[in-house]
């Protein structure tokens, strides 16, 4: 098994203004274990395909990682941020399944 050292993005939404809405990012360091790495190419209809990776990364939950589970958007591996398309909290670990390529707020 793998060991993962890397930045998980949290994304929440805060009032700044009456009406108005932005997002507000943190940014927090884990470490875990890699526990499924694989990629998938979709190409679609696009002439430039898509690709998806399948990975789970299993962090060491720290309080904040377990209030806030529910905000985690990114999680940069391999250089690159990653769209969390799932969290499953095993405590004391939370699993994130990985997507595509994260295009938001950094």
């Amino acid at each position: 098994m793998a060991k993962f050292y890397g930045s998980v993005g949290y994304v929440t939404t805060v009032e700044t203004s009456p009406g108005i809405w932005t997002e507000q990012l943190t940014v927090r360091r884990y470490r875990g274990d890699l526990l499924r790495n694989r990629r998938r190419y979709e190409s679609g209809s696009k002439i430039n395909g898509d690709i998806d990776i399948s990975n789970e990364v299993s962090i060491v939950a720290d309080p904040y990682a377990r209030e806030h589970f529910f905000q985690i958007r990114w999680v940069e591996f391999q250089n690159s941020k990653w769209t969390v398309s799932d969290v499953t909290v095993d405590y004391p670990r939370l699993t994130l399944t990985l997507g595509g390529l994260y295009n938001g707020t950094t």
